[in-house]
């Protein structure tokens, strides 16, 4: 041995205050070191690791200031800062305890709260879902049942304008056909139909638009205006009875002579042509045509349709925010509120760890400088962080000088 025996028993009592405090640690490291269920040795690494190493710390602190007693001035003060420093120690460790439980409260609580707005908002999805269509027809309904914009009548407008467009596309068809065959000396392009059918659209559509400007005219009682308007009724009133319906009544005179016995002539053709245009326009004028051809003009030229009654152009139109705004304003409370406790968290989090750490470096301090670095317990994380003075603040008093 490198002691020598005679002072081997002098070295053991000297040694005896601190000898047992090995054999602690081994049974400290033991039990964390021992196997178990991950349930139980998370438990012990987060509730007991920081408090025994607060203890260790604190033992070796102590045990080794005893043989700093006999060489310190104010023993009896020394000793009641030492026991000081345990009742921190003691109170540390349960505020740690108290600070490890209150996280997980609040990370319980969040976490319900955040699986409650993912409820409320499958919910309120299923909801929503299950009643859109009534939602829809409520609101169609709402929209054309409320006086306003003839929606309806254009919509009847636009379908008769299509209707009308297609037959005459059918009866023209062939003379189309033909006439572009022997013009350029082939077979017409399979495009003839779909151009056939626009040009027979606007043509329609157009005719409407002459009856709406020549009811504008007659209501205004502009002679000059009225005149003109009348000549261009009358010839637009000539080309599509003279192209259009005159196709038709040639496309339908076989059973009109095999039915009723009557050859249909030329100018008999043109009267019932005639005859047909006026009843057709009139038909749908007074139906729906005269409600929807100024919806129709004014969508075409980009200018707001302004109704015959200013009080229903005057009329509130209330649209509800959609469902999930409600919800996605309480989310984004909700996060401020995160935000604005972030502080609060990060305190609940490190002043528990916070608590242990200042206790043992109020132990090491005291057997430094016989006196605590740290007032304990912390109450708030400021009072942790803020060492930018502590040096200033915390120095030894020096020993008087003796002459």
């Amino acid at each position: 041995m490198l002691v020598p025996e005679r002072w081997q028993e002098v070295i053991g009592l000297l040694l005896a205050p601190i000898a047992w405090v090995p054999r602690m640690q081994e049974v400290l490291l033991a039990f964390f070191m021992s196997p178990a269920s991950p349930w139980v040795t998370a438990a012990k690494y987060v509730f007991l690791l920081f408090p025994a190493l607060l203890a260790v710390g604190a033992v070796w602190v102590t045990l080794l200031s005893l043989y700093t007693l006999p060489f310190r001035a104010g023993r009896v003060r020394f000793l009641s800062m030492m026991l000081l420093a345990w009742w921190d120690a003691a109170r540390s460790v349960w505020l740690y305890w108290v600070g490890v439980v209150r996280v997980a409260a609040v990370i319980v609580g969040w976490l319900v709260s955040m699986g409650a707005l993912a409820v409320r908002l499958a919910v309120e999805s299923l909801r929503q879902l299950a009643a859109l269509p009534f939602m829809l027809s409520g609101r169609m309904t709402q929209t054309f049942v409320q006086p306003g914009v003839p929606w309806i009548a254009f919509v009847m407008l636009l379908a008769w304008c299509v209707l009308e467009a297609t037959v005459f596309t059918h009866t023209m068809m062939p003379t189309v056909t033909g006439v572009l065959s022997e013009l350029s000396g082939g077979a017409a392009s399979r495009f003839t139909a779909a151009l056939l059918f626009g040009f027979l659209l606007m043509l329609v559509m157009g005719s409407f638009a002459c009856l709406q400007t020549l009811k504008e005219a007659v209501k205004l009682r502009e002679l000059k205006f009225l005149a003109q308007i009348v000549v261009v009724q009358l010839l637009v009133m000539f080309f599509e009875v003279m192209f259009l319906y005159r196709e038709f009544i040639d496309a339908i005179s076989p059973w009109i002579a095999r039915d009723a016995g009557i050859r249909v002539g030329f100018w008999a053709a043109m009267v019932m042509a005639s005859a047909g245009w006026l009843g057709v326009r009139a038909m749908t004028w007074f139906l729906f045509a005269q409600y929807g051809t100024a919806p129709l003009l004014a969508f075409i030229a980009r200018r707001p349709l302004v109704p015959d009654a200013p009080a229903l152009a005057a009329a509130p139109v209330m649209v509800a925010d959609p469902w999930w705004h409600r919800a996605r304003d309480d989310f984004k409370r909700e996060l401020e509120w995160l935000y604005a406790k972030g502080d609060q968290l990060m305190e609940y989090l490190a002043l528990p760890v916070l608590q242990i750490l200042a206790a043992g470096l109020n132990f090491g301090t005291m057997i430094v400088a016989s006196r605590p670095v740290f007032p304990l317990p912390f109450r708030s994380l400021k009072e942790a962080t803020d060492t930018r003075d502590l040096l200033a603040t915390f120095h030894m008093t020096p020993r008087k000088q003796t002459m």
